[in-house]
């Protein structure tokens, strides 16, 4: 399924190409076919402001892994709160870096590790997929260090508040739209278990 997903064309089903114009941020692309929109993410998803205590400057993250939630760190005992998809067992880290890079719309080169453990299982992942709504990066990308992990969207939003990814932190699109807008490059990036 994975691979029918990473392979389809983006605008395949209204024979548009795709453009940022085209996508709803609530759902996939606009094919004029005047279906009703899908709902948009639910309350229990949506980042909030919190009362939030740590050492940590304004405009850090905080990802607490076991609790599935990332942080923004706000200025007077703030946070924005948000919820995460994680690493599944076996793929979860934890350490400080910095925000070394962010990305609208990022192409995915999945690592050979990941294409070679798919293989193995029976799953062909191609080696490159063009950034777009069928891109399993989804609509923003803040990378973490010269790591091969990143803070991204996501095409599975099933996946978010459970652990299945390889290691990547994962946000609802429209979640990670707003942290990416957020966060500055260089910015303090702590993963803790």
């Amino acid at each position: 399924m994975l691979a029918a997903l990473l392979l389809a064309a983006p605008g395949a089903a209204g024979g548009e190409a795709f453009t940022t114009g085209s996508f709803q941020v609530f759902g996939g692309i606009d094919d004029g076919s005047g279906q009703p929109a899908p709902q948009p993410v639910p309350e229990e998803l949506r980042r909030r402001t919190v009362a939030f205590s740590s050492p940590l400057a304004p405009g850090s993250i905080l990802v607490k892994t076991g609790a599935r939630k990332l942080y923004f760190i706000l200025p007077g005992g703030q946070a924005i709160e948000y919820n995460v998809g994680v690493g599944r067992e076996g793929f979860t880290w934890s350490g400080t870096d910095t925000v070394s890079r962010k990305a609208t719309w990022p192409d995915w080169r999945p690592p050979p590790e990941m294409i070679a453990r798919e293989r193995a299982r029976g799953r062909h992942l191609p080696a490159f997929v063009p950034g777009g709504p069928d891109n399993p990066l989804g609509a923003r990308a803040i990378y973490i260090g010269d790591t091969p992990f990143r803070i991204h969207g996501t095409t599975e939003p099933w996946s978010i508040g459970q652990a299945v990814s390889s290691g990547c932190i994962r946000l609802m699109n429209q979640e990670v739209i707003d942290l990416h807008d957020r966060v500055a490059i260089g910015a303090t990036v702590v993963v803790e278990p």
